[in-house]
């Protein structure tokens, strides 16, 4: 079965890829309709084309569809562990579905590999040694939008993000960084796209910038109507609400807002270009950040499922911690909570041709850890 015809599959319905002989089964959880379903099939896409890249037949994996609702992602996690017998977890996407999902799991003594949220929580005193995020912790992102608006000499941010998880670490993180004062700072609803009141609000605010995070629909919604108001003040974002798939959508109103990233398509390293190029042939669109991740977490699992056997979890554990395999970020490395420990770059969105896209245009953060190691206690 090609690879194409598996991602129309996996979005109607469960699939498993790979022989079903004795080796290592993954179930990936992740959100495949609805609102913010690019975000998940792109974590497929990245994840199944290294599956693909790799050639091994001894790992399978089972696909199903969370609907971005908490209560579906618990069954599926339940049906997976208990009926699939799956051995490690993987692809949610929001982080209020991992809060639900991911302690459960790994208490179940199953791994989970986060290929995007990354609560404090889990970073933190709930850490666990089976659970590894492969992408970041939630706060990072918006740490480095905050030291960029730092350095920027921004004195006066209106900042904003979704009332949940990720949107309070979100925050957080800007707020560690930034120093400056606040003009407001708002949460709106989860899935929200009318966003004519927090426009005013940031009108009459007397704002020299906006930060804010608003990944998928939210975010284009967001960015349209920021630039319909007339409100001309510089944005900072994190690469969330800029990235691939959403600039699209957005258009020439994104052109020159800078955003925060620990991955883009012109990292220069050798991984990175076979990545981008074989992406684009496979699917015929220029990856985003949420395949970058999927396709690390995915040779993340190779290489550990290369060197020892998943029935022995100190030695797979200990595989996953060594973290062998060519990052298309680079260098890459897990910090003692088990999330990495990388570069965050600067990004301005720009048009190539028909298509708007980011460049990299300098590095906020180098070699940042989580704020939250020193709570964990493995």
């Amino acid at each position: 079965m090609k690879l194409k015809s598996i991602a129309l599959a996996a979005a109607m319905s469960a699939l498993a890829i790979g022989a079903h002989a004795e080796g290592l089964k993954v179930g990936m959880i992740t959100t495949l309709s609805g609102g913010g379903a690019g975000l998940g099939i792109d974590v497929r896409d990245g994840f199944m084309l290294a599956m693909k890249q790799s050639g091994r037949d001894d790992i399978e994996v089972v696909i199903e569809d969370d609907q971005r609702k908490p209560d579906i992602a618990v069954q599926l996690a339940d049906k997976m562990i208990q009926s699939e017998k799956v051995d490690v977890l993987t692809g949610i996407i929001w982080s209020n579905l991992a809060m639900a999902v991911v302690p459960a799991a790994t208490a179940q003594n199953k791994f989970y590999l986060s290929p995007n949220a990354g609560p404090s929580a889990l970073a933190g005193k709930r850490c666990h040694k089976n659970y590894f995020n492969v992408a970041w912790q939630n706060d990072n992102l918006h740490e480095a939008a905050g030291a960029y608006a730092k350095g920027a000499g921004y004195k006066n941010t209106f900042i904003l993000a979704p009332n949940y998880p990720a949107g309070k670490d979100a925050l957080t993180g800007y707020k560690r960084m930034y120093g400056g004062d606040l003009a407001g700072e708002t949460y709106t609803k989860l899935g929200q796209t009318d966003y004519a009141a927090e426009i005013a609000q940031i009108r009459a605010s007397g704002a020299d910038s906006v930060f804010f995070f608003l990944p998928g629909g939210m975010g284009i919604a967001f960015l349209k109507q920021y630039a319909d108001s007339g409100v001309d003040l510089p944005v900072v974002g994190p690469a969330f609400s800029f990235d691939q798939g959403i600039l699209q959508a957005v258009g020439e109103a994104a052109l020159g807002v800078i955003n925060t990233s620990q991955w883009n398509k012109d990292i220069d390293n050798a991984a990175n270009s076979a990545f981008v190029d074989s992406f684009q042939a496979e699917y015929g669109r220029l990856p985003s950040l949420y395949a970058s991740q999927g396709f690390d977490t995915a040779n993340l699992l190779i290489s550990a499922a290369g060197k020892a056997d998943v029935k022995d979890q100190d030695a797979f554990r200990a595989a996953l911690e060594a973290a062998e395999f060519d990052s298309v970020r680079g260098d890459f490395a897990f910090g003692p909570n088990h999330h990495p420990v990388q570069n965050i770059y600067v990004r301005e969105v720009i048009k190539e041709g028909d298509v708007y896209t980011n460049k990299i245009v300098g590095t906020a953060l180098e070699n940042h850890a989580d704020a939250y190691a020193g709570d964990c206690k493995m």
